[in-house]
């Protein structure tokens, strides 16, 4: 398949324009804004390490709540004809958290952490539902393409939002704007608005299998929190599946962190607010065509397993770049990097899991992906942040990340594929 016939298939592009709505809070919120505003404006006159120490524990907590529900969100959806309802639920927690952002005022930080975490939680949890409808839509030959296209389009959506925004913030008297406070906060309600309009495409068009009967959500419950129990049995069986996850648990650990502590981490070394706008930028614009062209340069030739593998690599040499990083040209030359394999690991991550599995019982499978993912974003904005705290460094705190890219590369080395989608298929079919 390839870019033309996606953008042909309404099914395809509609459930791609949730990603190019919702990647809108990844950049916009939890990348740059958010970051930024907490430490200049509602956590202004604290030290920059409790700051930072603030931000990074926020994070975790919010995705250990996620983990948490993961699982069982996805084994209850599966009992429903629910995934779409489900995503409508925590897609409007997300979008009304966000736009309330924009009412909080100087010095608000313990509400500022609140409606980020509910906005995170909004905005993993919909993910789950999300990455399940991916096996509705594409076929397995195409799955590895169609689930890069939806990252592209997410980053070229995202990326050209928060374009916008970057101008609005650099330039507020062309926008009429008083300041760049109040173009943050006019930024929180565009991203509301933006992740809203633009998710309306997948409830419109996406096809959803249907049970022939239908729980009510109680009984469905029930049966979900038994299912769920049956679930830790399917994956202890599934040994290369279990093994995935756990290399899945440590390396996208890293990734997370870094995207979600970039921010932070840059203003701390003394990289300015315009330059950390623009590597931001930067870093959406060269994710477009590079998730793609990293899917053809490594899938098709060396597998996705060597394709993450080759990604975790270039992971540990750009956090090793970091801690030495002293001019904002070294900056830009790491956020380009960045920018070059975040959404190649992220998407052949989701397509590489998506073959692990058995093909009757995506949701709660993916409600694991997401749990595992969410739970070690737990770890690494606790390693960084207790890092900070402990050495006031933070240098020392991003180079601390490395053990979780070369923990999850070990692990994942020793998954053996076409064992993987045996087992898997023999599952389906008992």
């Amino acid at each position: 398949m390839d870019s033309i016939r996606c953008i042909k298939d309404k099914k395809i592009m509609s459930w791609a324009f949730y990603d190019w709505a919702n990647s809108s809070f990844a950049t916009s919120v939890m990348a740059a804004f958010f970051p930024i505003f907490f430490k200049t404006y509602w956590s202004v006159n604290t030290d920059a390490g409790v700051s930072s120490s603030r931000l990074a524990f926020s994070i975790g907590t919010a995705s250990f709540i996620v983990a948490i529900l993961a699982p069982i969100l996805g084994a209850i959806a599966d009992q429903v004809n629910a995934k779409k309802r489900f995503l409508l639920f925590f897609l409007s927690m997300g979008v009304i958290s966000t736009g309330a952002l924009s009412f909080l005022s100087h010095g608000e930080w313990q509400y500022a952490v609140f409606l980020y975490a509910l906005g995170t939680i909004g905005f993993s949890g919909s993910n789950i539902f999300y990455d399940a409808l991916l096996l509705f839509i594409s076929d397995k030959k195409d799955i590895d393409f169609v689930s890069a296209f939806g990252f592209s389009a997410g980053y070229l959506g995202g990326g050209l939002l928060f374009l916008i925004q970057a101008l609005m913030v650099l330039y507020p008297n062309f926008f009429g704007l008083a300041d760049k406070t109040e173009a943050v906060k006019i930024s929180f309600i565009i991203v509301a608005i933006w992740w809203a309009i633009f998710a309306i495409p997948l409830f419109l068009f996406v096809p959803e299998a249907k049970k022939e009967t239908e729980d009510s959500f109680f009984t469905s419950m029930g049966k979900g929190f038994s299912r769920l129990k049956k679930t830790f049995s399917k994956i202890k069986r599934l040994k290369m599946t279990f093994l995935f996850l756990a290399a899945y648990w440590f390396y996208i650990d890293g990734v997370d962190t870094i995207i979600r502590l970039g921010g932070d981490f840059a203003l701390d070394i003394g990289i300015s607010q315009e330059t950390l706008l623009g590597c931001f930028l930067l870093v959406q614009f060269v994710a477009f065509p590079c998730t793609l062209l990293y899917i053809n340069f490594f899938e098709k030739r060396w597998g996705a397993k060597n394709g993450i593998l080759a990604a975790i690599g270039i992971y540990i040499c750009i956090t090793i770049w970091g801690y030495f990083v002293e001019t904002e040209m070294q900056f830009w030359i790491m956020s380009a990097g960045i920018g070059a394999i975040q959404g190649g690991i992220q998407s052949l991550s989701r397509s590489f899991f998506s073959k692990l599995i058995p093909h009757n019982s995506p949701t709660e499978f993916f409600g694991f992906y997401n749990m595992l993912g969410k739970f070690a974003a737990v770890f690494g904005p606790f390693i960084y942040g207790i890092t900070r705290a402990l050495t006031e460094s933070p240098r020392q705190s991003i180079l601390s990340i490395i053990i979780l890219f070369i923990l999850g590369g070990v692990l994942l080395y020793f998954v053996d594929e076409e064992k993987g989608i045996k087992a898997a298929q023999a599952l389906a079919e008992e």
